[in-house]
């Protein structure tokens, strides 16, 4: 059993630190939360590491929204309906392509610049879009132009209280009810910051997998933290493999953009041979999922541990200018991106589920919000459309701030229990339970699943439950214990899911089922797995 908190403590005894608004997470989330709630209200900002340290520095292709005459809403509610393969909540994804392009003109007024060509936007167009609507930034930089646009903001604002490597442990909930955070300091020391909202942007989990474009903080630490503290989480098994991440010898696994492949490169196995007409008519630009799984595929059929991804075929100004980031970066390693054909592999890269909030942004407990990749707001469904969680971000973002400006004040004094629990001394070395945890996860519950599988997955990982009862006191143990909590709720989704659909592939059940499972799998702390059924629109 995962307990309720993951630390002894007693909340009388720290000190107690009060705000209006307390946001956990420094991505465009969170940064863009802050400044939207800064207008009128004093916030909070925790972040684990930094303010330039999140998954959104490292988007690169951009963010989705309807700015050319030649498309429309509709259009995007559609590409984007038909990426989330059945389970997207059509009122979330018409509040993303309508309010969109209102986000993106906030982003501006912010500071962000966005590319331009003969003075107006560049726009691109990426896998599963019907239109070019994708704003980019510096060709290939566009989360690190946000980042850096929304930061600088944050940081001159008198009504923001910055705190950097600060570390939130667990949320403090009395009857339902939000009432702040544990958090502690980078000396070590508890604290209990009380706010009137607590708004989640903590991102994503990709340090579930041995392979993952995303940075090291990537831990979870949102969908376990709601967990415990009574929220639903919902969809944990679809989980986006991006196709393309650098594969090569010393490099990390480097994202090679979508944008790539939709500027016209082409995927080859080892032989040299094209192969996406094998499998999809839309090519390469079929979505994420199908690459994935296309590549996985000729890597297996070739005993081979990566395809190459080759756009030698472009002009060399137009590889440059369009992606000097991964022109740069591949480089370092002696690859030229307009001369090689480049070696790839897909990478665990986005959670399509998370904590389950209505349409503005609300958990299903009271005052807790949640925003960004930690969610799972019904817009990507079993599957996201690429560059559609920087939109979302902002959306959402809006909607919470507003719905945060309407709360009354609490009106009482949560009822502060002492917070205890079994305590033993762990045996093994953190790092190796992590890398262990890792391993497991790629290989059961990776991008090829079978109940076979998943079920010794789930057997593997329930033999570290005894973790929970350890003395934890570094990040590291706590986020060994997040990651503990989401790969239980990711196997167990995956192993319930009896049906292939978007993120979530098995082997043993390789046809998408309407009939039977176009419904979300929800968990509370407590509770039996509940499956939502979604009503035919």
């Amino acid at each position: 059993m995962i307990p309720r908190y993951l630390v002894d403590v007693d909340l009388h005894s720290i000190p107690h630190v009060h705000t209006d608004v307390i946001v956990i997470g420094a991505g465009i989330a969170g940064l863009f939360s802050a400044i939207q709630a800064s207008e009128s209200k004093k916030v909070i900002m925790i972040t684990k590491k930094s303010l330039l340290d999140s998954n959104t520095r490292y988007a690169q292709g951009g963010i989705a929204a309807v700015i050319s005459d030649e498309d429309l809403p509709e259009y995007h509610k559609q590409d984007t309906l038909i990426a989330g393969a059945g389970l997207c909540s059509p009122d979330a994804v018409d509040l993303l392509v309508h309010e969109g392009p209102n986000g993106v003109n906030d982003l501006i007024r912010m500071g962000t610049k966005f590319d331009l060509e003969d003075g107006v936007f560049a726009l691109t167009k990426e896998g599963a879009h019907s239109q070019r609507r994708i704003l980019h930034a510096h060709g290939d930089a566009t989360g690190a132009e946000i980042v850096r646009a929304l930061s600088e903001r944050t940081k001159l604002d008198p009504n923001i209280e910055l705190w950097d490597d600060h570390f939130v442990i667990d949320l403090v909930t009395d009857d339902g009810e939000c009432y702040g955070a544990l958090v502690q300091k980078p000396d070590g020391q508890k604290v209990f910051v009380r706010g009137n909202a607590t708004i989640l942007c903590s991102g994503g989990a990709g340090q579930l997998f041995r392979y993952t474009t995303n940075p090291d903080i990537a831990t979870g630490d949102g969908i376990a933290i709601a967990y415990r503290a009574g929220a639903h989480i919902q969809d944990v098994e679809f989980i986006q493999f991006h196709p393309t991440a650098l594969c090569y010898p010393g490099a990390p696994r480097f994202l090679i953009s979508e944008a790539v492949r939709g500027e016209g490169a082409y995927l080859r196995n080892i032989k040299g041979e094209r192969f996406m007409e094998k499998y999809h008519p839309q090519l390469e630009l079929a979505p994420r999922d199908v690459v994935a799984r296309a590549i996985v595929s000729e890597m297996e059929n070739t005993k081979s541990t990566f395809v190459y991804i080759d756009i030698t075929h472009e002009k060399d100004e137009l590889i440059k200018h369009r992606f000097p980031t991964i022109y740069e970066y591949c480089l370092n390693y002696g690859l030229d991106l307009c001369t090689d054909w480049v070696p790839v592999a897909p990478a665990a890269h986005y959670m399509m589920g998370g904590v389950k909030t209505d349409l503005y942004g609300e958990t299903s407990v009271r005052r807790l919000f949640a925003c960004g990749e930690v969610t799972s707001t019904g817009v990507h469904g079993a599957n996201r459309l690429a560059s559609n969680s920087l939109s979302e971000a902002i959306v959402f973002g809006r909607r919470i701030i507003e719905r945060v400006m309407k709360l009354p004040p609490q009106d009482k004094q949560p009822l502060l229990k002492q917070i205890t629990k079994k305590m033993s001394n762990p045996k093994q070395a953190v790092v190796e339970k992590r890398l262990k945890l890792q391993k497991i996860m790629l290989r059961y519950v990776g991008l090829k699943r079978s109940g076979k599988g998943l079920q010794k997955g789930l057997e593997e990982l329930s033999r570290q439950l005894p973790f929970y009862e350890t003395h934890m006191a570094k990040r590291e143990e706590y986020e060994f214990a997040n990651l503990l909590t989401c790969a239980l709720l990711t196997a167990r989704a995956a192993l319930g899911r009896e049906e292939s659909r978007g993120g979530h592939y098995r082997e043993d059940f390789p046809e998408r089922d309407d009939l039977h499972w176009k419904k979300h799998i929800v968990f509370q702390r407590g509770e039996d797995r509940v499956e939502e059924w979604i009503l035919d629109v």
